[in-house]
């Protein structure tokens, strides 16, 4: 039988809607308003007149990155840091997460508050960078990946879900004669898509987004800048973006020069660019990603 909502029920579902709506078109919004300001007439940018709808359309900001130094290596170099980065954590962090709840894990419980231990405490950034120094990652591409493979929080994660997946899987897989290994990549693994989805979107988007790193490991190695560091650098030196643009002004009017090289514009255009990949790769997550969350947290 279809029951029909009363005019309380339906109110809600109007007030809901509108809330979830107008808090959608919040988040949205922000991008859209730095998309606009990127195709949008570089004058009437400077002059803060885009707001809503974009004015005298054109890619030449998009087209001119191209000239831009280092960009295009920076772009490769965040690519492959963000997917070595987020395998290699994704893969460690699922394995460790595995491994401590295994009651035969030779003394488990100290091992996991030793790393429990390590979210509270740091060294702070000057013996961080000694230590990465005396290993040998400073100016090194190791430096990206190596320190961000084992993550504590995400290993919390995946063992407070390994441990709602029933055991009983687990103990007809270990009678058959599977090794930890075994049950891990042929049961465990493929259970634990939610929460490790989760982890990779987590492990992505620090990889991508990080610059702090790029910063102080990376001063003698100009060709491992990561483009959040160039975008960085970028905004805090605007002339030396317009003269890294300049060459994307040959052939035009004084008028079409000073709009081309339209700092702002360019400082939207380089931001709108950075953040494309992650806003594409995060809606494949999404229904992963919920799960994961909600899952991951059931227990403590």
């Amino acid at each position: 039988m279809v029951e029909k909502n009363s005019t309380s029920d339906i109110i809600f579902d109007i007030i809901n809607a509108t809330f979830f709506l107008l808090f959608t078109l919040i988040c949205v919004f922000p991008f859209y308003y730095l998309f606009i300001n990127t195709i949008s007439d570089n004058g009437l940018v400077a002059k803060g007149l885009v707001n809503f709808i974009p004015r005298g359309i054109h890619l030449k900001n998009y087209i001119a990155l191209k000239n831009v130094t280092g960009l295009g290596t920076s772009f490769i170099v965040t690519l492959t840091r963000t997917i070595l980065g987020t395998a290699t954590s994704t893969v460690a962090c699922g394995f460790v997460g595995y491994l401590v709840t295994k009651k035969e894990l030779w003394h488990r419980k100290f091992c996991y508050r030793f790393l429990i231990i390590t979210m509270y405490f740091s060294a702070g950034i000057i013996p961080w960078f000694t230590t990465m120094q005396m290993l040998g990652l400073t100016n090194n591409y190791l430096g990206y990946i190596i320190p961000g493979i084992v993550n504590v929080y995400n290993i919390i994660m995946v063992k407070t879900y390994i441990e709602s997946i029933p055991a009983e899987m687990e103990e007809s897989a270990a009678m058959d004669g599977a090794s930890y290994m075994t049950v891990f990549v042929k049961i465990i693994w493929p259970l634990s898509k939610p929460i490790l989805a989760t982890i990779a979107i987590w492990t992505a988007v620090g990889h991508w987004n990080s610059f702090q790193d790029s910063l102080i490991l990376m001063s003698g190695a100009p060709q491992l800048k990561t483009l959040q560091e160039r975008l960085y650098l970028y905004l805090n030196q605007s002339s030396n973006l317009t003269a890294a643009m300049g060459t994307a002004t040959t052939g035009l009017s004084e008028t079409e020069r000073l709009a081309m090289l339209n700092v702002k514009s360019i400082q939207y255009t380089v931001a709108m660019v950075t953040a494309i990949p992650i806003l594409c790769v995060y809606p494949f997550m999404q229904n992963y990603f919920v799960k994961g969350i909600m899952l991951g947290a059931v227990k403590g």
